[in-house]
């Protein structure tokens, strides 16, 4: 009999339920459960369902049960930065705000009054992203303090889905550096920093690392989805979780995890949190076995996802990008620019950005694809350049792992504008790497080479020189 281990990877626009096991020293996957996800306007509020989403978590368990396939070990590992706020009886507090809602606009300028960015950087190694949790906890302390003076716990979103599962308050590690609340030095929050932002100390839990076991289901959960069930807790930031799946044994490689964002970087063993590296706005995440995700946040294939929606016709990715490479158009944009976090139309935003700048404006949505297949290709090329500056190493190859290796025209486009080889998947990385996570909990795997060895046994890598 196989030991089944099941990932619960949820995004931004989906989460889907995958089973693995480990046949002859290679990883079989097996989807059992899709289902939507995305945010929604709640009295003018950009917010997450989070009711809905653990409806579906359920279903897809009992999904498990139905087919006979029974995990003996689960994870749930989702986007980062969002939370909820939890009172005395642990129900939530207010509202489920998502990452692109604006209440965070300004919220900078308060922190500053506290810290400078210079020295939060020096403290943190986080790069600045207005939705990060520091500014987002502003903006409830400006528009909502009746709910920091209620609040009693804060957990990570996935972290919430882990107690609703077993009754038991985890804080995973690499989730919580995104909060730009924890040391790189402690490995801990900053609770000097939390004071001097009057952010209450009590709601910030105990930080635990991936691969610490958070308890059974519960005996109610249990009873609704039929089976009992180690939860273990993975990488809960899905690039942390992507990261761990990088198919390579080197030290010194370097990933893009690329998916509705693409996240560019390498690993390091210490953060760099000097000025020059604030400047190149390079960030210092969390990472498995206190690795850090020395990288660029990049906005990614949201861009192509956003324009999708637009068309008249439900086109898949790979039609889009084959008629993208038919282009001829040479404008391009600032991927990173902030009117393309959330346009009302990103089809819109990018003609405006094209023609503010005095460039050839696309005439059709297959142009406006190849402008930001190219901007998406220069973007990469421009962050090798300042992580190999900071890192002093030299990468031969990029490992590009997630939904985006499918993308053979952004891996051709890639491997022109770098100059450098580009080995594409699995594109599964994320829920391979909560998976894996869980496996070495078990001791399956002889630490992580063993563990990303195995995946590069069990996955095709495609080449793109």
């Amino acid at each position: 009999m196989s030991t089944y281990y099941l990932a619960i990877d949820i995004g931004a626009s989906s989460g889907r339920h995958i089973l693995g096991s480990l046949e002859d020293g290679k990883m079989i996957l097996e989807e059992v459960y899709r289902f939507p996800n995305g945010m929604k306007r709640v009295d003018g509020s950009l917010c997450w369902d989070v009711e809905a989403l653990f409806y579906e978590i359920k279903e897809g368990l009992k999904r498990c049960k139905e087919i006979g396939k029974i995990p003996s070990f689960m994870g749930i590992d989702t986007w980062a930065v969002d939370y909820v706020l939890l009172d005395e009886n642990d129900r939530i507090l207010g509202k489920t705000y998502g990452y692109r809602d604006d209440r965070t606009n300004g919220m900078d300028a308060k922190v500053y009054e506290e810290i400078s960015l210079k020295d939060l950087y020096a403290r943190t190694g986080i790069q600045k992203q207005i939705f990060n949790t520091i500014y987002q906890l502003m903006a409830v302390k400006q528009k909502e303090p009746e709910l920091l003076a209620k609040a009693e716990s804060m957990l990570m979103i996935p972290d919430y889905f882990h107690f609703l599962l077993t009754g038991v308050k985890r804080t995973e590690y690499t989730n919580a550096t995104t909060t730009q609340l924890v040391s790189p030095v402690s490995k801990d929050w900053d609770y000097e920093l939390i004071d001097m932002l009057g952010y209450p100390r009590k709601i910030f839990g105990e930080i635990s690392q991936p691969g610490t076991f958070v308890g059974n289901f519960s005996k109610e959960i249990q009873e609704e989805v039929g089976f009992d069930c180690q939860v273990i807790l993975p990488a809960t930031h899905d690039t942390g979780s992507a990261v761990v799946a990088i198919p390579t044994t080197e030290d010194d490689a370097l990933y893009i995890s690329s998916g509705t964002w693409s996240l560019m970087g390498t690993e390091l063993m210490e953060a760099d949190c000097s000025a020059e590296s604030r400047m190149h706005n390079l960030t210092n995440e969390g990472g498995y076995e206190y690795r850090f995700r020395y990288l660029k946040n990049i906005m990614g294939l949201w861009m192509i996802q956003s324009v999708r929606k637009e068309f008249a016709e439900e086109y898949s990715y790979g039609y889009i990008c084959d008629q993208a490479s038919r282009q001829k158009i040479s404008s391009i944009v600032d991927c990173n620019d902030s009117s393309f976090l959330a346009p009302e139309s990103m089809i819109g935003a990018v003609k405006d950005y094209c023609e503010k700048t005095g460039q050839q404006v696309p005439q059709n949505e297959w142009e406006v694809a190849a402008v930001i297949y190219n901007s998406l290709g220069k973007c990469y090329a421009e962050t090798i350049k300042q992580i190999e500056q900071m890192t002093g190493k030299k990468y031969d190859c990029i490992y590009v792992v997630g939904g985006g290796s499918n993308a053979e025209y952004l891996n051709q486009i890639t491997a022109k504008y770098t100059r450098r080889t580009v080995c594409a998947g699995p594109s599964e990385a994320t829920a391979i790497g909560n998976l894996l996570v869980q496996m070495l909990y078990n001791q399956e795997f002889d630490g992580l080479k063993g563990a990303r060895e195995c995946i590069k046994k069990s996955f095709e890598i495609k080449k793109y020189k």
